[in-house]
């Protein structure tokens, strides 16, 4: 099992910056290549964010491209979502996930998934 926890989620103005950050651990995390973000509004279907390869190739959804930047640190098992120029559209449950495959990590199919940190930008 691989094990992922969240932290950075908060408030903040529309035009303001957050950092989210996903720990992973776990005996099998050496078979996971993909670790990524979706986020999910009440009501509606999660959404994708952006996904990192083991070796930094980075994807980005339509919506946030040019705003997230996606990172990995492949020594602290670790991930971080830097998002900037943030409006009341990307307020959501951002979920952290982790993968073998691409089709997983892009789709929402992935086998591993975080508790989810709030994220709430204000007009």
């Amino acid at each position: 099992q691989v094990q992922l926890v969240e932290s950075g989620g908060g408030l903040v103005q529309a035009g303001g910056s957050l950092r989210l950050s996903c720990a992973a651990s776990g005996r099998t995390f050496g078979s996971v290549y993909f670790m990524g973000w979706f986020r999910q509004v009440p009501g509606k279907e999660r959404e994708f964010v952006a996904a990192v390869s083991w070796t930094s190739d980075t994807y980005y959804a339509d919506s946030i491209q040019g705003r997230f930047t996606i990172s990995r640190d492949n020594a602290q098992n670790t991930i971080y979502l830097q998002m900037n120029s943030l409006k009341p559209e990307d307020t959501a449950l951002y979920y952290c996930t982790a993968s073998t495959t691409f089709n997983q990590a892009r789709t929402g199919t992935s086998p591993y998934w975080g508790q989810g940190t709030q994220v709430t930008v204000s007009s």
